[in-house]
C-alpha cells in the first residue's frame, strides 16, 4: 500500500509541475529574470504548495504515526551551516542556468527532450561525486 501511495504522490507531484508550467524551463526563467520580462505566476504556484503544505506538515508533527501506518520521520530543526549555503548556492545556480531542476527534470524525461536527459545525466554524475567526496569527509 506504501508503495502505491508514493506512486500516486509521485504521480499527482509530476502532473502538478507539468499543470503549473514548472516543468517549462521558458517559464521558470521568465520567473528568475527579475529585471526583464518577469512572470510572476510561478511565486503564485509556490505559495499555493506552501499553504497546501504547511497545515499537513504542521499535522504530521502531532502524529506518531502517519495514515497508512507508518512512523512519521521529520528532520530535526538545525541551523543552516556552511555545506547547506554552499549546496543552496550551487542548486540555485544551476536552476537559473538551465531553468530545470531535479523534479521536473524528471517530468521533462518523458518528453524526450535531450536537455532533460543531459541534466538529469549531469545531475546524477554530481550525486554520484558527492557520495564520493562525502566518503572520504567521513573517513
Amino acid at each position: 500500500m506504501s508503495r502505491l501511495s508514493a506512486f500516486l504522490a509521485g504521480l499527482v507531484f509530476g502532473l502538478g509541475l507539468l499543470l503549473a508550467g514548472m516543468a517549462d524551463p521558458a517559464k521558470v526563467l521568465a520567473f528568475l529574470d527579475l529585471a526583464g520580462a518577469w512572470d510572476p505566476s510561478l511565486a503564485l504556484v509556490m505559495a499555493g504548495a506552501i499553504a497546501v503544505a504547511l497545515p499537513a506538515f504542521t499535522l504530521a508533527r502531532r502524529l506518531p504515526d502517519s495514515w497508512l501506518g507508518q512512523p512519521v520521520r521529520l528532520p530535526a530543526r538545525q541551523p543552516p551551516d556552511r555545506r547547506l549555503l554552499a549546496g543552496s548556492l550551487l542548486f540555485g545556480v544551476g536552476w537559473g542556468i538551465a531553468g530545470i531542476c531535479p523534479g521536473p527534470a524528471l517530468v521533462l524525461l518523458l518528453t524526450g527532450h535531450w536537455q532533460a536527459w543531459l541534466f538529469v545525466l549531469a545531475m546524477a554524475a554530481g550525486m554520484f561525486l558527492y557520495a564520493v567526496l562525502e566518503g572520504r569527509y567521513r573517513r
